[in-house]
């Protein structure tokens, strides 16, 4: 069968790229054509698109590239109507997905399906009223998002979470030692705090900066900040000192070493609180007080990560908007590096999340269900 999926960004990419794996052993004539990235592009198909070329952030960067938006907005739905898959496979990303899923719907007889659904939960839940009239199925990756959308009496099918498939996947290789991974990324002997500021450009340059000082207060510590795909050293040298190294393409190994994290909200949150590291969670916006406010009366929810989210309650501190800044990063940080008063409960928090989002297996399970379903309605 064919299958075309649309992500935007890497963490889209990464987890389109597993199903992707999964659908082939359900199907072993599946073939792929896709808005994605080189994850993808790995386990085979075609890529139309590099999600690069969608992945702006914030108001004035979307409203300058608009054009670029549109246009590619608009190859997507030509190129899904010339192709004529089996099923048009949404990942998150719901600005761009949720239109091209009208279009399907408008002008087709394909099947929508969303896998790892847009936060609306949390705010935009008038978008329910599209998902129910353009998708077909949610595949949700989140247990609390199950009770959610059947309130909205709307078929979903939790599968697990990709995260804990990923994580394991990679601890499956063995423990490599502290000294392997300082050797090669030339560090020094000093125990590691992972800095992981984001994605994209903005984030980067909003809290990069913030948590380097915070970090820098802690001298009997090295500080190694984790690249993201697509953004040059040149990038991160602009805000962080000729001492801290960066890693690219090696987040998980970083995080298997380091004994503490400032993480921007995201799905990061998530893995590091896989790996067990304490951590803290940071998103600097200008307008800060402005920003706190909104937070607290348009969102719907009382946490901004995934760790508190699925935990229903705080297990990590999150520093948002006017509450992130250096003084507050500095006093979380050493609660939670050790013999901070905060460590131990946070690594009890983690073990009590871990067991609530279960095993292994979220990509072939999303896998079984979409070919099963595909194959039941032929």
């Amino acid at each position: 069968m064919k299958y075309y999926l649309i992500v935007g960004e890497a963490s889209g990419d990464l987890h389109a790229s597993n199903l992707m794996k999964a659908i082939k052993k359900e199907d072993a004539g599946a073939e792929f054509r896709f808005f994605g990235g080189d994850l993808m592009a790995g386990v085979g198909g075609t890529r139309v698109r590099h999600y690069k070329d969608l992945a702006y952030m914030g108001f004035i960067p979307v409203l300058l590239h608009l054009r670029t938006i549109f246009r590619s907005m608009d190859d997507c739905k030509h190129d899904i109507t010339a192709w004529r898959p089996d099923v048009l496979i949404l990942v998150d990303y719901p600005g761009f997905n949720l239109k091209i899923a009208e279009y399907v719907r408008r002008h087709t007889d394909i099947p929508v399906f969303y896998y790892i659904s847009p936060k609306i939960w949390a705010w935009k839940e008038y978008r329910i009223k599209s998902i129910k009239r353009d998708v077909d199925r949610m595949f949700s990756i989140l247990p609390f998002e199950v009770d959610f959308y059947r309130r909205h009496d709307f078929p979903v099918t939790y599968v697990g979470n990709p995260c804990v498939d990923a994580v394991a996947a990679f601890r499956q290789k063995g423990k490599e030692s502290f000294s392997e991974f300082a050797a090669a990324n030339g560090l020094g002997e000093k125990p590691v705090i992972a800095l992981l500021a984001g994605s994209r450009k903005q984030e980067i340059k909003d809290n990069l900066p913030r948590m380097m000082k915070a970090a820098e207060s802690f001298p009997q510590y090295q500080y190694v900040v984790a690249g993201a795909p697509g953004i040059s050293p040149s990038f991160y040298r602009r805000y962080i000192g000729k001492d801290t190294e960066i890693v690219f393409g090696q987040t998980y190994r970083l995080l298997q070493q380091a004994e503490a994290a400032l993480v921007t909200s995201g799905t990061a949150t998530l893995e590091t609180a896989l790996f067990r590291v304490p951590q803290v969670v940071c998103y600097y916006t200008a307008a800060g007080k402005l920003v706190s406010f909104l937070r607290r009366h348009i969102l719907k929810v009382k946490y901004i990560s995934l760790v508190n989210l699925i935990a229903g309650r705080e297990v990590v501190t999150e520093l948002v908007a006017d509450g992130m800044t250096v003084d507050n990063l500095k006093a979380e940080l050493a609660r939670i590096l050790p013999g901070g008063s905060g460590r131990e409960a946070m690594l009890s928090g983690y073990n009590r999340l871990i067991a609530v989002l279960g095993g292994a297996g979220a990509s072939e399970r999303a896998a079984r269900e979409i070919v099963g379903s595909l194959s039941a309605a032929r």
